[in-house]
């Protein structure tokens, strides 16, 4: 945390996004969805998406925004766990940013 804010220290402009639930958009390997397998009465089932509860669930959803914005990490735009921080230097590039 300290990491970002000094990266976001000297921005004039800067949006805090929150991707709570964002995780619930990653797909899990077919191989490795018998991992989220639970029973019901009425059979049972496996998730097809990622969902709240899941050990490393967090920790995934981070590593795929890394991913996402490897080129951006650092110079516009900090990940912390689900959130995603947008910073601009200038007031003027920060829609751009946005965008």
């Amino acid at each position: 945390m300290e990491l970002i804010l000094r990266q976001v220290f000297e921005s004039q402009m800067m949006s805090l996004l929150d991707g709570f639930s964002s995780y619930n958009q990653i797909q899990p390997e077919k191989y490795e969805r018998y991992k989220t397998t639970f029973t019901t009465r009425w059979g049972t089932f496996t998730y097809e998406l990622m969902q709240f509860g899941l050990i490393d669930v967090g920790a995934t959803f981070q590593r795929a925004m890394h991913i996402s914005f490897v080129d951006l990490i650092g110079i516009i735009i900090q990940v912390y766990l689900d959130d995603l921080t947008i910073h601009s230097r200038f007031r003027n590039e920060h829609f751009k940013h946005l965008r």
